[in-house]
């Protein structure tokens, strides 16, 4: 709004100081008959704007869709792994503290600042009694645990047995085994709709980011390489 304000100001300064200094002309004398010609007209030209840096002001999450601390710990991430985190055009973040069953997954639009919310699983051994809440994390194999911190997204993949993923490499102590235990985002039943309705709350994973499989081929394109996906309880 800046960039807007100050092309609006610096406008109207123009055509209010070419009122101010306008010299006057003396009255025109005509001979009989004559007919004054037309004055010239003059279209005051609209104040430029530049949509990107307009969009780069606008608030993140203006619905408030982002629990606030969850979003301010992401945005810090993105510059404390800012040599890792190369686009910057759009972050993902997962909220752990919330149930199983609910949007918790959110793609936020760095530039416009709007987020979309999806469902995504966690591990078994988050979540041991299958509560649909993760209690504990953890980065040991085997240990079937979500892991929380700053990712990076690693770019689309296939594997035997999860099929189309996306992969991610952990940027911190409490992640950066995430290679070693196959953590990626792929699609499963456990995480569909279907199977929501059924059960009141998703099934758990290995400790990958499950989601379903109608919204896969979106976050696999969209996800892509060197994004910001930052998971935190």
């Amino acid at each position: 709004m800046r960039l807007a304000r100050r092309g609006f100001i610096f406008g109207g300064a123009a055509l209010m100081s070419g009122c101010a200094t306008a010299a006057v002309k003396p009255p025109v004398t005509l001979a009989h008959g004559q007919v004054p010609p037309a004055p010239a007209l003059q279209v005051a030209r609209p104040p430029e704007t530049i949509t990107a840096q307009l969009n780069s002001t606008r608030p993140l999450d203006p619905r408030g869709a982002v629990r606030k601390e969850l979003l301010e710990r992401a945005t810090a991430a993105l510059d404390i792994h800012a040599g890792k985190i190369t686009q910057r055009d759009r972050m993902y973040l997962v909220d752990f503290k919330k149930f199983s069953g609910e949007e918790r997954l959110y793609e936020v639009d760095l530039h416009g600042g709007a987020v979309t919310l999806m469902r995504t699983s966690h591990g078994r051994g988050s979540d041991p009694a299958h509560t649909g809440f993760a209690t504990s994390f953890g980065n040991t194999p085997d240990s079937h645990m979500s892991s929380v911190g700053a990712y990076a997204t690693a770019g689309a993949s296939h594997g035997a047995q999860q099929g189309p993923n996306v992969l991610l490499d952990g940027l911190e102590y409490s992640n950066d085994r995430a290679r070693e235990r196959a953590i990626i985002i792929h699609g499963a039943d456990y995480a569909d709709p279907a199977f929501l309705a059924r059960e009141g709350k998703l099934g758990r994973s290995y400790g990958c980011f499950s989601v379903a499989h109608h919204d896969l081929p979106a976050l696999r394109e969209r996800m892509g390489e060197g994004r910001l996906l930052f998971a935190w309880a």
